[in-house]
């Protein structure tokens, strides 16, 4: 998966716009985080406590948790090795946290 990819899908979800900060991009449900970029192959992804841990356990070549995430509902996306379709239904999943759809 790319970046682009997530351009692409960040367009298709209702009221979620993408902006760049200090070179990175972020996506955001009228200004409430869905996804922001780490580097060039990395992105955190908003997530409850619950699905977060659903998805290290399914897919933990594709998601970790770093110490500074820990007491977050934040979850990081390996985009270069990951599985694209969890990290996308992942992003879908923020967008629905955030949307309360």
């Amino acid at each position: 998966m790319k970046l682009d990819d997530l351009t692409r899908l960040g367009a298709q979800l209702r009221g979620v716009s993408e902006r760049r900060r200090d070179g990175l991009l972020d996506w955001r449900y009228h200004g409430r985080l869905v996804a922001r970029q780490l580097d060039d192959t990395h992105v955190v992804i908003r997530a409850s406590f619950d699905f977060r841990d659903l998805l290290l356990h399914s897919f933990p070549e594709t998601f970790s948790v770093p110490e500074r995430f820990a007491r977050h509902m934040m979850i990081v996306a390996d985009l270069e090795h990951g599985d694209v379709r969890a990290i996308e239904d992942a992003v879908i999943a923020a967008w629905e946290l955030q949307s309360g759809r």
